[in-house]
């Protein structure tokens, strides 16, 4: 099994967590043990699927960063009603392939399985589902832009596919266009990371806002890309 999950909020209602890369939420596609509702069984609880206790959203595999979850079925109906009224707030940082005209940006496009590739979410689908995604650009790069992202839905991969849909694919992502974007970066998964979770308690009624510092290999990342963004600097031939 693996190290215990950092747990950056918790009281006897609810948890926030900060999912590793690398760590899968719940079992399921081949994945039977070692996930994240697995390591924290002892303190989750709700919702509808037994095989995923206590989720109130997702994170996948190779994206890292907050995580909230429930530890009884009237808190997880309750979060859940939250985000269904998208009253949480979750922002992403993701560094993206190419740069904006302007500074921030909203992507209002429907996402599906793609009727091609089914392993993947797109805009060519036949059974759209409204997705939004809010972004601001916090830096421009040599030939990158470090992004700021905001969900107002949470469709399953709506960022990596809203980012390709626009022809910014997220750094380091395989699946989503981005993989010769992150390559000499040293990625070897998405840049992509889940830097703050805010909700109004179930309970108490408090604001709780939690946030989380980009991990190890994505700070290596963003210092190669800023060198390489530096006129004459090591990285630039």
């Amino acid at each position: 099994m693996r190290e215990p999950v950092a747990i950056v909020f918790e009281d006897e209602h609810l948890l926030v967590v900060d999912k590793p890369a690398g760590l899968v939420v719940h079992p399921g596609a081949g994945v039977a043990t070692d996930t994240l509702v697995q390591l924290l069984a002892d303190k989750i609880a709700g919702g509808p699927e037994p095989d995923r206790p206590g989720v109130v959203h997702r994170l996948d595999r190779d994206t890292s960063g907050l995580m909230l979850l429930a530890r009884s079925e009237p808190v997880h109906t309750a979060l859940q009603e939250q985000i269904r009224r998208r009253d949480v707030e979750r922002e992403y940082l993701a560094l993206v392939a190419g740069t904006f005209d302007t500074q921030t940006g909203t992507i209002e496009a429907p996402l599906g399985r793609d009727r091609v590739n089914r392993t993947v979410m797109s805009t060519r689908t036949d059974k759209p589902r409204d997705a939004t995604t809010h972004f601001e650009v916090l830096e421009t790069l040599a030939g990158r832009s470090l992004l700021r992202v905001k969900l107002e839905t949470g469709r399953t991969h709506q960022i990596r596919a809203h980012m390709l849909a626009i022809r910014h694919p997220v750094c380091g992502d395989p699946a989503y266009g981005g993989r010769g974007a992150g390559k000499d970066l040293g990625l070897t998964r998405q840049f992509l990371h889940s830097a703050r979770v805010a909700f109004r308690h179930p309970v108490t009624g408090e604001q709780v806002a939690c946030e989380s510092k980009p991990p190890a290999d994505l700070c290596r990342a963003l210092d190669v890309a800023r060198r390489d963004a530096v006129p004459g600097g090591p990285d630039r031939s």
